[in-house]
């Protein structure tokens, strides 16, 4: 008897997939200007529909999907995106509406996967991601309220044959102190940032706690704007946002693993692995490591295979000159996925 294949799950957050769409949420294929810089929206599309079929995902958390609200449909345009590029994920699912035009949304392929939006409800501490969080701020040394504008996407799946996991899709708040004016906006705007993107993954750890007291199998991907020596602010803070949601300092059993996050966070920064590459205002590049998929004890048991499709270090993708360059179009995040037996 052949063994089953093993099921793939990916994250890719895709730079500006709303601009992509017109407001009828049909693609764009013209020589129109995407939100990529140099790049028209028929060439992003190229590239995003040759990594997709080249990714042949059983499910991809899409981050910064296209827009839903009055007279848009995220679900559409994702479904007309799969149709046209003839990738098998072919059925989009969203769950709480983002305040931007920038969604959480997930692709999956029906013959494989079958996926429900099931946000359990709120407990003590862990509220549902449509309401707001109170923490403890380590800055203000007050307590403090936070909020979702793009509230992560909870899952409940279940596998063609059988097996059960939950999985949640995650873009915890952008660091970046975008519209900063001088030296010291850009700090103020940096930290206030941070300060959120630590609330939210306290909050996103409080959820993952009553997972993992409930021995869910659980995977949380996605982009979590947060990675090894990321920003300046770090001294002030007691743990990054990626070691608070991995539950660095719990008990085994209530730890979530992410292999590149390991190597990341070990400091050996030269063998550390890079997920997204940034244009920056003087024309360099920045590249970092912010995409992620972690797993519960259970399922890193089951020997997960991790893999960043990053054109310049992965030896498939390098050899490769058409699929680098269609990386390279499509975002400037590049997809991480997760092969395992399930």
């Amino acid at each position: 008897m052949t063994a089953a294949k093993p099921l793939r799950l990916a994250t890719y957050n895709v730079a500006w997939f709303n601009a992509l769409f017109d407001e009828s949420d049909r693609i764009r294929i013209d020589d129109g200007p995407s939100g990529r810089h140099g790049i028209t929206r028929a060439q992003q599309l190229d590239g995003l529909a040759a990594v997709f079929r080249a990714l042949d995902a059983d499910a991809i958390m899409v981050i910064e999907a296209p827009d839903e609200g009055p007279g848009r449909s995220c679900v559409a345009a994702l479904e007309g995106f799969a149709q046209a590029s003839g990738i098998r994920a072919c059925r989009a699912l969203i769950g709480y509406v983002s305040e931007s035009q920038q969604e959480i949304a997930v692709l999956h392929d029906p013959a494989r996967l079958r996926l429900l939006h099931d946000p359990a409800p709120g407990q003590d501490g862990a509220p549902r991601f449509d309401a707001q969080h109170s923490y403890d701020d380590p800055v203000t040394g007050r307590a403090e309220k936070v909020r979702f504008a793009r509230p992560p996407l909870e899952l409940l799946c279940e596998t063609a044959a059988g097996s059960v996991f939950r999985m949640i899709g995650v873009h915890t708040k952008s660091k970046a102190p975008a519209g900063a004016r001088d030296g010291d906006d850009l700090r103020r705007i940096g930290l206030e940032n941070r300060r959120k993107q630590y609330g939210q993954c306290l909050w996103l750890r409080a959820r993952i706690d009553a997972h993992l007291r409930a021995q869910d199998p659980l995977v949380v991907l996605g982009d979590f704007n947060d990675g090894p020596e990321v920003d300046e602010f770090e001294e002030l803070f007691p743990h990054s946002g990626v070691e608070i949601v991995l539950g660095w300092d719990q008990p085994p059993e209530m730890q979530l693993y992410d292999r590149h996050a390991r190597m990341g966070l070990s400091k050996h920064l030269a063998g550390a692995p890079v997920s997204a590459r940034f244009r920056l205002p003087d024309g360099r590049f920045l590249s970092a490591l912010l995409d992620y998929i972690m797993v519960s004890p259970d399922l890193r048991a089951r020997d997960p295979q991790w893999r960043v499709w990053n054109p310049f270090d992965d030896p498939a993708c390098y050899g490769d000159p058409g699929l680098c360059a269609a990386l390279i179009a499509a975002s400037d995040h590049f997809p991480v996925t997760l092969d395992i037996d399930l």
